[in-house]
């Protein structure tokens, strides 16, 4: 049982050695032996764990994806009337942006470059696939125009990013305020 600890707290430690690399200095200058510094292991323990940077990274990516929707459906009422189970699933992503910003500024450059692949980002997606039932439920009933699940997400929930990423370089304050208004807008954008 306790190496079977040891085990856990060594692949979380990888784990979290990879997310501050990445996050301050890009993917490209990660190095396995940068990693391995900073979690306390030898560069060779890393290869126990994952194949390869590439699925190191990737496995990061679904376990900190996996974090993230956790809290998004926490609470969430799937028979719910539709705005109020949206708005739910929006403020619970806005708090875990706001509270998690190391795993938000990872999980938007994984949006934003090919770091990820192809068979994780939709293992990835398939996390968030309450959020398109959702969105389905919606427009069947009438109450969210019928667009793609692209546009919905680019509308409603990738502008958190852009706002955090503006606070993160001291250019806008996100307040409580700032959230309600930026929830009205996201809700605005998409109902009928």
């Amino acid at each position: 049982m306790v190496k079977l600890q040891k085990s856990i707290e060594k692949r979380d430690a990888l784990l979290r050695a990879t997310l501050s690399l990445v996050n301050s200095g890009g993917i490209q200058s990660t190095s396995m032996a940068k990693i391995a510094a900073i979690a306390g292991v030898s560069p060779a323990t890393i290869y126990l764990y994952f194949k390869n940077k590439q699925d190191l990274v990737n496995q990061l990516y679904l376990t900190v994806k996996s974090e993230f929707t956790h809290k998004a459906f926490e609470g969430y009422n799937a028979n719910g009337p539709m705005k109020q189970s949206f708005e739910q699933i929006w403020f619970n992503m806005a708090h875990f942006k706001l509270n998690h910003r190391a795993e938000s500024s990872f999980l938007s450059q994984c949006d934003n470059t090919p770091m990820i692949d192809e068979m994780t980002r939709n293992e990835g997606l398939k996390l968030i696939q309450p959020l398109f039932d959702l969105m389905l439920r919606g427009q069947n009933e009438g109450i969210i125009k019928s667009i793609s699940p692209y546009l919905f997400y680019a509308y409603t929930i990738y502008p958190m990013s852009f706002l955090l990423n503006m606070q993160k370089r001291a250019l806008f304050e996100l307040t409580d305020q700032c959230l309600k208004e930026s929830w009205a807008l996201a809700w605005n954008s998409i109902r009928i």
